[in-house]
């Protein structure tokens, strides 16, 4: 499991206090709000960034970071993504999960069929899908509904997954 999980990317910098636009990866950016720290991927090491102010505009956050106050010092930071740990993560409900933890795992049917392995998540408006990756033939889409996933074993690395009637045959081209 990693143990980092993105928030944000920046996206370039706001003004020239040392504020940065940062594009959201989170479902939900006020989680902002109550971030107090986050942690910058450089490229070459990974800095922990103290977050002294919180503001929104249109689609992006604005952050401004403590002891940055000059747009020279975060103008290498575009294009990095920033970072929270799990123990700063959002606390998920039952049933909820990590994309990054789900990535990878063994999709099985009810029935006992090796299906793949669950390489994307594409977030739709209604309801997530799991892409499966299956060798040597065309990708699985699975909807992420109960009545197709009936179990999601973390530890074990294996998404048990019923599929409906028709599925096969809508996923084929």
């Amino acid at each position: 499991m990693e143990d980092l999980l993105q928030v944000g990317v920046i996206a370039t910098t706001h003004g020239v206090r040392g504020e940065v636009k940062v594009f959201p990866t989170t479902d939900d950016p006020a989680r902002f709000k109550k971030l107090k720290q986050v942690v910058l991927d450089t490229g070459k090491e990974k800095v922990e960034l103290k977050i002294a102010g919180v503001k929104f505009f249109k689609n992006m956050v604005i952050l401004k970071f403590e002891g940055i106050d000059n747009i020279n010092d975060v103008e290498p930071y575009r294009k990095k993504s920033l970072y929270v740990t799990r123990e700063n993560a959002v606390p998920l409900k039952k049933d909820e999960y990590f994309i990054v933890d789900l990535i990878g795992l063994r999709a099985v049917s009810d029935e006992g069929e090796e299906l793949g392995e669950i390489c994307n998540v594409m977030q739709t408006g209604a309801n997530d899908v799991y892409v499966i990756g299956r060798e040597g033939k065309e990708e699985l889409l699975v909807p992420a509904i109960k009545e197709c996933v009936k179990n999601v074993d973390l530890a074990g690395g294996v998404m048990e997954i019923h599929l409906l009637p028709g599925l096969r045959e809508a996923n084929a081209k």
